[in-house]
């Protein structure tokens, strides 16, 4: 789990950020006040406001106190690995509802890095990053709640897997993009974030067995 209160990129000062704002930033995560991370290759400082180029294309804006730092794209992965208690939880919850625990691990580090209070620019929210209506459906009043997210994702991810009877890959898809998309396309949609969804969550799956 990342840990934003320490380390020595978290809560830098305003002149700081800005001159690390016009360097190139490769492979490196954005860490935001929220919580919230952002893998980007570029930034640079427009008045107030950070542009951030997203490794997957496109750029975000976002103001400069809104930021906390930056840290080497790497170590969310290294960090993530520490899980500790979060690991124990999604392995219960993936055995409660018959998964593998392997899989449940590689979706929550995929998803958000092992981090309760992650939230996706999409709204998505959560160690295992469930949409506030996925949540509603699963009966999860507190999407942040650690035990209750990875509980409902593993049923969640669960029941995807009995629809399309066994089919991880279809599943997987499901679990980024929704069933109706793979309903349409017959299998994995033709679209790049989920497609490399898949393909992160399979990799990490494989390297764990």
């Amino acid at each position: 789990m990342l840990r934003l209160g320490r380390g020595p990129w978290t809560r830098l000062p305003l002149a700081t950020l800005l001159v690390l704002a016009g360097a190139s930033a490769r492979a490196e995560i954005a860490v935001l006040s929220n919580g919230q991370t952002l893998k980007i290759i570029a930034r640079r400082v427009e008045g107030d406001t950070l542009v951030l180029g997203l490794r997957g294309g496109g750029e975000v804006s976002t103001p400069v106190t809104l930021v906390r730092g930056f840290v080497p794209d790497e170590v969310l992965d290294e960090v993530a690995g520490e899980g500790g208690d979060l690991r124990a939880l999604a392995t219960e919850a993936a055995r409660r509802h018959g998964l593998d625990p392997e899989l449940v691990l590689a979706v929550v580090s995929v998803e958000s890095n092992f981090r309760p209070q992650a939230v996706s620019p999409k709204g998505a929210q959560g160690l295992m990053q469930l949409m506030p209506a996925t949540a509603a459906s699963l009966g999860i009043r507190d999407p942040f709640d650690a035990s209750a997210n990875l509980d409902g994702g593993a049923r969640h991810l669960s029941s995807l897997l009995a629809l399309y009877e066994g089919d991880v890959k279809k599943a997987l898809a499901a679990y980024n993009a929704g069933t109706g998309a793979v309903g349409r396309h017959q299998g994995v949609p033709p679209y790049r974030e989920t497609r490399d969804y898949v393909k992160r969550v399979l990799e990490r799956y494989e390297r764990a067995k």
